[in-house]
């Protein structure tokens, strides 16, 4: 009898000892993949307007089963629903998740371009998501490169224009030059409504007349890509 209680006993205690062992591994982050290396480093956050920015640095620390996200002192104040975000990892779909101290996700968004985010919250609009080294470098455009006849190609450069506009060198309101549309313009211009345009952090932003905004990102100094596409690709091409 006493022999087979200490087996018993010496199998449970295998048996703790493996729970406590997984447990322990469980709780660590995941092997960091390039694309999580990737992320490591400073980012700038900003809403759609660019009126509010803030700095947060991504890090390889382990929070729980993520990572370690550590937010600029000023974040909370440009953007309060983002103030409790410790955390990030990425999700299904290559999805990048913000992330509370409880695991939950804040805000989730999705790579728009090469070093660019976007995610979107009902009721408070988009949110932008750069590598700070990246926005900081895109600042420096002149709006005064711009001035002049475009036009509005499905595509690139190679699609047939839509519309004709000139981004005039005359202000529309404090912060935006204004836009003039020619005649005989595609419905979907049309129904955008395009009226005054600024630079904004190296894109080109376009606003329309019902307060809407489409923004361009520069694919060679004579054509600019709506970002992020839809469906039908859209450009602006110098003429």
């Amino acid at each position: 009898m006493i022999p087979d209680r200490m087996f018993l006993l010496r199998g449970a205690a295998a048996v703790l000892l493996l729970a406590t062992l997984s447990a322990g591994a469980a709780a660590q982050a995941p092997q960091p993949s390039d694309e999580v290396k990737a992320m490591v480093g400073a980012w700038e956050m900003s809403n759609s307007d660019g009126d509010k920015t803030c700095s947060m640095n991504f890090k390889l620390a382990p929070a729980a089963s993520n990572y370690a996200l550590e937010l600029d002192g000023k974040c909370g104040d440009a953007f309060p629903t983002i103030r409790n975000i410790v955390a990030w990892n990425f999700g299904r779909n290559d999805m990048l998740l913000l992330l509370d101290s409880a695991g939950n996700a804040v805000l989730e968004l999705l790579e728009v371009e090469g070093g660019m985010y976007e995610g979107l919250r009902p009721n408070e609009g988009r949110y932008f998501l750069q590598n700070a080294a990246v926005a900081a470098a895109s600042r420096g455009r002149p709006a005064d490169d711009l001035f002049g006849d475009w036009a509005f190609v499905r595509g690139g450069t190679g699609g047939k224009p839509i519309c004709a506009v000139t981004l005039a060198n005359v202000a529309a309101d404090a912060d935006s030059f204004a836009v003039d549309v020619k005649p005989g313009c595609d419905q979907l211009i049309t129904r955008f409504g395009p009226k005054a345009w600024k630079m904004d952090r190296g894109q080109l932003v376009m606003l329309s007349v019902k307060g809407e905004i489409w923004r361009f990102e520069e694919g060679d100094p004579t054509t600019w890509k709506r970002i992020p596409q839809a469906r039908q690709p859209l450009s602006l091409v110098k003429q």
